[in-house]
């Protein structure tokens, strides 16, 4: 973009990569783990199955780096001209040392600047947005976005309530100031931090660090007040989508594909059922995979990319911890 010209870029999705670990952890080994059943966790959350990073010595920043190099080899990118590495997640390899610097510098992206993104299950869709804002300032031209957690580091596998629900995993987009007219449209984003302890790590941080104490009583791994989150996360999700709907114009059936965070499969059919759209417009993978946290959005793009077609509209929505939550519509550019 020319020094002091008023356009606006417009940025587009341009290359998508993925990975997921191959240990699989089924239902029915979790049936011998703590006290649950393969229909119980089918009939209330749609998972079936999950994947997990079972090496100790691999952390967050491997499923990352992974699903980099997967979208580098894809579309023949030279990462010395990322600008940027962005990486959503809740499950960083370390505090302090931001987790986004460690991927850049092991994929190459020599001239690139890193950080980490933490909005829970909301992490890739924010992360979206600021990459998107990054092109569309002209500043920089090519922005790589890793949506990655590995889950199973903070889930207490004696928990039935939690141990059913999550799954490691990461994803990787690339944005470049669109091609043609395509690109990311509009985005519709909420948050209410009063509802923060329904689903949290309480120790760790300056409020509990961590003490032999909140060892002993499990306050490191992650806890959710089940109802409370999926009242909230049903009523939000489905009404930010629908509002970026409205807005762009999308009802009856101008929607392509819904891309839904995958939490809980019952909480993506309230919201395909608000929004009236037929199951072949929306998107899920939670069957396999579980909730793969700030990774679910990317492997659903991951999974499914040979489906979309250039002018596609996408409608993105996502609810996490925090409270934070959002949607966003983009045109498919490729």
């Amino acid at each position: 973009m020319n020094q002091g010209s008023n356009q606006v870029l417009k940025a587009a999705i341009t290359a998508v990569g993925g990975y997921v670990p191959d240990t699989i952890l089924s239902n029915q080994d979790l049936e011998k783990m703590v006290d649950t059943n393969d229909e119980w966790i089918t009939s209330r959350t749609g998972i079936k199955e999950r994947r997990i990073l079972k090496d100790p010595e691999k952390a967050t920043s491997y499923l990352a780096i992974q699903a980099a190099n997967d979208l580098i080899s894809k579309k023949n990118l030279d990462p010395s001209t990322l600008d940027l590495v962005l990486v959503a997640t809740i499950t960083p390899d370390m505090h302090v040392a931001a987790t986004a610097a460690y991927v850049a510098s092991s994929i190459g992206a020599t001239n690139a600047f890193a950080y980490d993104l933490n909005a829970a299950c909301s992490g890739f869709l924010y992360g979206m947005s600021s990459a998107a804002a990054y092109i569309s300032s002209g500043r920089y031209k090519k922005i790589l976005l890793i949506g990655a957690d590995k889950m199973s580091s903070i889930v207490d596998y004696t928990d039935r309530t939690t141990c059913i629900i999550f799954g490691d995993g990461g994803g990787a987009v690339l944005f470049e100031p669109s091609p043609n007219e395509f690109g990311w449209e509009d985005e519709y984003f909420r948050s209410n931090g009063s509802e923060r302890m329904a689903l949290r790590i309480l120790s760790g941080g300056s409020l509990h660090p961590t003490t032999q104490d909140t060892l002993d009583q499990g306050w490191h791994n992650i806890y959710q007040e089940g109802k409370v989150v999926f009242k909230y996360a049903v009523s939000e999700m489905a009404h930010v989508a629908e509002q970026i709907m409205k807005r762009n114009n999308l009802e009856e059936g101008k929607i392509d594909y819904l891309i839904p965070h995958q939490a809980n499969k019952r909480i993506i059919d309230a919201t395909s059922n608000r929004l009236d759209l037929s199951n072949d417009k929306v998107l899920m993978n939670i069957d396999r995979y579980g909730n793969t946290t700030a990774a679910t959005l990317p492997l659903l793009l991951y999974d499914y990319e040979s489906k979309f077609k250039k002018g596609d509209k996408l409608v993105f929505a996502a609810f996490g911890g925090g409270f934070t939550w959002g949607a966003a519509h983009l045109t498919w550019a490729y």
